[in-house]
């Protein structure tokens, strides 16, 4: 009864009024940061890191520090202006627990503070606080250290006996609230430190940070803001981690960064603004809501290039917040190009031998890698985690800034401009013939029915089935091997296709030589579904595709460029987890019968197996024949073949697996590209971990 009593004396108005905003973020996270797994807990943290951010983007502070402590708590410090702690009139409040405990408050709204900043909402700083179990912050402004704490979102004052922590006790205030003066700063420091324990009941329990995510958006936030030094430590491991970044160079820089392939053309930067009306509603000196009308100015930067490729890389950003999903900037920029490459071609026709053809947005963006940004106040986004940009007037500035400055560029008389614009637009025109030669070559590739079995290849060995989800293509090494296939497959759902030899490495080559090459056309006219841009996964004429080599080094070497092959122009069957390769055997032990015991056959995959293996019949008593080892796929007979690697209830496959594309670039790039330096600094670097045993020799 004694404790009921305290309850209801503790809870006072107080209470409600700071909580009442704040538990419904409590009560439906989901609708502030997305989710409350890995990706939530990120999204807190880049909330109060783009705080920082802001202060930087206006010219305040250009050093920031984000620290991953041992105790599972982020910091993050700035030297920009510092929070503001003088009173806020209307609700009586120092400015530090406005932000941190009201939602939609702050210095983004009706002209405020910043001219231009991560979003509208200004939900950041209190949902962070809401969803942390303990938030403490520390200003540095006009000689001062200023302090305050909250728990769950309620500002008061832990009682720490050494290290901070969330479970130390914890005193609520009642009345009045106190942004207590701690320390004093040096003449001149200002800045923030900011420092939370995300909630255990909010989040789920093996949810952690992600470092390599945390780094990526570290890079990424140096490049849009020049100048500016982002770094960032992890001391969660036994050895704290360490990683700073600083570049000059801006978003140029950025999309050299971004590029995949090499340059056909120089960055090329296209700059302008703009200014727009819009109708916002702000606060009256009554504190009422009224409607007013307000010039925004819309500034616009975009830096692209093009490359040798065919794969799009394009980043959008809003005041350095990234929109992965696009919006009205990005549309902007791509019906601008759209327009503008389209009167080129139609002026330059003759000479490009365009034809009537139509160029598509497709061929244009072919090898591009582009950042494109704008500035504006206020920006309007769908939903908190700001992933599109929504405010309708941008689309119609960045599209004009776009087509004024690509034009002019494309229409220079400079000699450089000149060469470089010959070169995209004769790339475009190639892409589109591409498009248009691969789209009829599909038309021409479905599958086959008994009257137009001859657009096949000859040496295709087809099967009877014609239901996909069942159906496995082969691809052989050599003759020999398709001989013993042949004998060994089930004709009814296993196709087989040989090749000749090491076919062409397609990471060198371009896309022209590509479809000359007998053997990568023939294996694009198998799959019968296109390729490139215009792969089109539900038109494969297999649900698997098996590659099937020796086991060997240069079998090794066939599948790695079978293998660039599907990367490089059918990536989607390989994201889809339909490309496997064949795991034939190495060696074959076969033991002796002795009395009851009969003889039994034993493959083993690798050098080391076949040792084990044999020493562990040895010790049984178990006498063993001499190993035999295999060569080639040629060597075995049909049936063992067939139970070792094409049999689905005996066999073994590997699966082709895509987990990050830009990673797996790098390693095909690495392996397969035309810089011979980074291949050989790799061989060097890796020579000591090699086994000998494993070389085939």
């Amino acid at each position: 009864m004694t404790t009921t009593a305290s309850s209801a004396q503790d809870y006072t108005a107080r209470h409600l009024q700071v909580l009442e905003g704040l538990e419904a973020v409590r009560k439906r996270p989901g609708m502030y940061i997305g989710s409350t797994d890995e990706r939530g807990l990120m999204h807190c943290v880049w909330e109060i890191i783009d705080n920082s951010v802001d202060e930087a983007l206006g010219g305040f502070g250009d050093d920031i520090r984000v620290v991953l402590h041992h105790d599972g708590s982020v910091e993050v410090r700035d030297n920009a202006r510092g929070l503001p702690v003088d009173i806020e009139p209307r609700t009586g409040l120092s400015g530090v627990e406005v932000i941190f405990t009201k939602l939609h408050a702050g210095g983004k709204f009706g002209g405020g503070a910043y001219s231009a900043s991560g979003g509208l909402h200004g939900v950041g700083a209190s949902v962070v606080n809401a969803l942390a179990a303990r938030l403490d912050v520390e200003v540095d402004r006009a000689g001062k250290t200023y302090a305050m704490s909250f728990r769950r979102g309620e500002p008061g004052v832990y009682d720490d006996q050494g290290e901070p922590s969330p479970g130390a006790p914890f005193t609520p205030y009642v009345n009045n609230s106190e942004l207590r003066v701690v320390g004093k700063a040096k003449r001149g420091t200002s800045g923030t430190r900011i420092r939370y324990w995300a909630d255990p009941q909010i989040f789920v329990k093996n949810a952690t940070y992600d470092w390599e995510g945390l780094l990526g958006r570290a890079r990424q936030t140096s490049f849009l803001i020049p100048g500016l030094t982002i770094t960032v430590r992890d001391e969660r491991g036994e050895e704290p981690v360490e990683e700073r970044f600083q570049h000059d160079g801006g978003i140029s820089e950025f999309t050299d960064f971004l590029a995949p392939d090499p340059a056909v053309t120089d960055v090329w930067r296209l700059d302008g603004s703009e200014t727009f009306t819009e109708t916002v509603p702000v606060l009256d000196g009554k504190g009422h809501m009224v409607s007013q009308e307000v010039e925004r100015e819309c500034g616009v930067s975009i830096a692209l290039r093009w490359g040798t490729g065919y794969e799009t890389t394009m980043r959008s950003f809003v005041n350095i917040i990234a929109t992965p999903k696009g919006g009205t900037h990005q549309t902007g920029f791509e019906q601008a190009v759209l327009k503008v490459f389209r009167k080129q071609l139609e002026v330059n026709s003759r000479r490009l031998k365009v034809g009537s053809d139509k160029v598509e947005k497709d061929d244009i963006l072919a090898g591009v890698t582009a950042v494109v940004t704008v500035r504006l106040a206020e920006p309007q986004f769908e939903g908190q985690t700001k992933e599109v940009l929504g405010t309708p007037a941008v689309r119609a500035i960045v599209s004009r800034v776009v087509e004024r400055e690509l034009t002019a560029r494309l229409t220079s008389t400079k000699r450089d401009d000149k060469a470089q614009s010959s070169l995209v637009l004769e790339k475009v025109v190639s892409e589109m013939k591409a498009r248009i030669s691969a789209r009829m070559h599909k038309e021409t590739q479905r599958r086959k029915t008994a009257l137009e079995s001859s657009s096949l290849p000859p040496k295709l060995k087809d099967c009877r089935s014609t239901d996909v989800s069942r159906t496995e293509l082969f691809i052989v090494e050599g003759d020999s091997a398709l001989g013993t296939g042949l004998a060994a497959r089930n004709s009814e759902y296993q196709a087989l296709l040989p090749i000749r030899g090491k076919i062409l490495n397609v990471q060198k080559a371009s896309i022209a030589d590509m479809l000359k090459n007998a053997e990568c056309a023939s294996i694009i006219q198998v799959i019968g579904a296109g390729s490139g841009r215009t792969f089109d996964p539900e038109m494969a004429r297999y649900g698997k595709v098996i590659l099937m080599s020796d086991a060997d080094v240069d079998g090794a070497h066939i599948r790695t460029l079978l293998l660039t092959l599907f990367f490089r122009y059918m990536r989607p069957m390989v994201e889809q987890g339909r490309v496997y390769a064949a795991m034939p055997p190495l060696h074959r032990i076969e033991t002796v019968a002795q009395g009851r015991a009969k003889g039994e056959v034993i493959y083993t995959y690798t050098e080391q197996q076949m040792r084990t293996t044999i020493r562990d019949l040895e010790r049984k008593g178990r006498s063993v024949k001499t190993p035999q080892r295999y060569k080639g796929l040629g060597e075995m007979d049909a049936h063992q073949l067939a139970d070792t690697t094409m049999d689905p209830r005996q066999r073994t496959l590997r699966r082709v697996s895509l987990k990050d594309a830009a990673r797996a670039e790098e390693i095909f790039d690495l392996l397969m590209g035309s810089k011979v330096e980074p291949r050989r600094d790799f061989l060097v670097e890796s020579a000591d971990s090699l086994e000998r045993e494993r070389i085939d020799a």
